[in-house]
């Protein structure tokens, strides 16, 4: 076999390995863990008010304990799969002390030290967030009158239970004369309302960087960016179109201005993937005969020619549907608020640091490769191209078809 005919054999190789090891990732790339979204208030001294927002099939089953012959177990999951909102809010409200037992132990308020005392208020409602049922529930807690600061726990739906790997609560608060936004998980349980704004940058950010490190999807679309790269400045226009585009569309969506169903964001991000890796193959497939030119012409000015901007204008509309999915994400759709808006923009410096180390790192590695092997280059981008394209498209399928 010639060189060129194993790089060719490797290739192919390659893109089916990509391929068929993402195929085992779920249509939903950010479905390994669940979010709960908690606001409080204080409607007068010694009383917070509490909204919580709970994936509906997940409290059954953590609140059966997967028990099948628990009474809450056999409603709840019947309403579930009957997907009827009505029957699905009677299943709770059967049920409603096994279930406010499960999340009070798990979620608490404590003011100046002391727990502060739930009472469940109203019946359960069912709503909808990126297509899943999520049970709505008020608790009342009674605290001290005294206390100038409250804490807030949450250890809802954690991974040792193993339903979903882990779970992040999105809590909004307006306590103590503060109001503001913060995230917890498995490594910060609790935050107070005496919490600086350097704890709260953090969180912030800490969450957008683990967001885009945890969504597969958006990764993906990066590396069919670089990919189709083939100089830096190319890249970097990508890469800020990208940047700019969905930044508009996450913070007009995570404020509330905008709306748009999952039904339509899911299939077109996974769309998008196949879309952009696409775009790459066929760059080569329409100059199969002097394909290596891809890897070595043009270098030094900043010019782009139709081809250039007519890729970044499909990068920048796609990537105001990424905007949508981030913001669908982190689950925050409060009126406009400089407070919000500060942790909206922390979030979007987390994501955008990730993105960045990951052109840092891979997209010299694949110039060094063009530099000094333009055919073993081109390969090595098809082959990524490619993988990445037929992974857009089962998810595409997937997600259209709701499997």
């Amino acid at each position: 076999m010639s060189p060129a005919a194993r790089r060719r054999a490797g290739a192919v190789i390659a893109a089916v390995a990509v391929a068929v090891l993402l195929s085992a990732v779920p249509a939903l790339a950010h479905g390994f863990t669940s979010t709960v979204y908690a606001d409080l208030t204080s409607p007068e001294t010694g009383h917070v008010r509490t909204e919580l927002q709970l994936e509906y099939d997940l409290l059954v089953v953590s609140a059966a304990d997967y028990e099948k012959d628990d009474p809450l177990f056999r409603a709840g999951t019947a309403a579930f799969e009957a997907g009827d909102a009505a029957e699905q809010a009677a299943a709770l409200d059967a049920h409603a002390d096994s279930v406010v037992v499960y999340v009070t132990e798990r979620f608490g308020v404590t003011a100046g030290g002391k727990a502060c005392t739930p009472v469940r208020d109203g019946d359960f409602t069912i709503g909808q967030r990126e297509g899943v049922p999520y049970a709505l529930l008020f608790l009342d807690y009674r605290c001290p009158e005294s206390a100038e600061a409250h804490e807030v726990r949450s250890g809802l739906f954690p991974g040792s239970e193993g339903y979903v790997r882990d779970s992040k609560t999105i809590v909004t608060y307006d306590l103590d004369l503060k109001s503001g936004s913060t995230a917890l998980d498995a490594q910060h349980r609790s935050f107070s309302t005496q919490q600086s704004w350097i704890e709260r940058f953090w969180q912030f950010f800490r969450l957008g960087a683990e967001h885009l490190l945890s969504g597969l999807d958006h990764i993906l679309f990066l590396l069919a960016l670089i990919a189709g790269s083939r100089r830096l400045r190319e890249i970097v226009l990508a890469a800020t179109t990208f940047t700019l585009a969905h930044s508009v569309t996450f913070i007009l969506a995570a404020l509330g201005l905008v709306q748009v169903p999952a039904s339509f964001v899911e299939p077109v991000i996974a769309l998008s993937i196949a879309v952009v890796a696409g775009w790459h193959l066929w760059r080569i497939w329409r100059r199969r005969s002097h394909a290596t030119d891809l890897e070595t012409v043009g270098h030094g000015h900043l010019r782009l020619d139709r081809a250039g901007w007519t890729r970044l204008a499909v990068v920048f509309c796609f990537g105001l549907v990424h905007g949508l999915g981030f913001a669908a994400a982190l689950g925050i759709d409060q009126a406009w608020s400089w407070t919000l808006l500060w942790s909206l923009l922390v979030f979007n410096v987390g994501i955008e640091v990730v993105q960045l180390a990951i052109i840092i790192v891979v997209f010299p590695l694949l110039a060094l490769v063009r530099h000094r092997q333009p055919a073993a280059g081109l390969w090595t981008t098809g082959a990524i191209a490619a993988g990445v394209s037929v992974m857009g498209l089962v998810w595409f399928v997937q997600r259209v078809l709701g499997i």
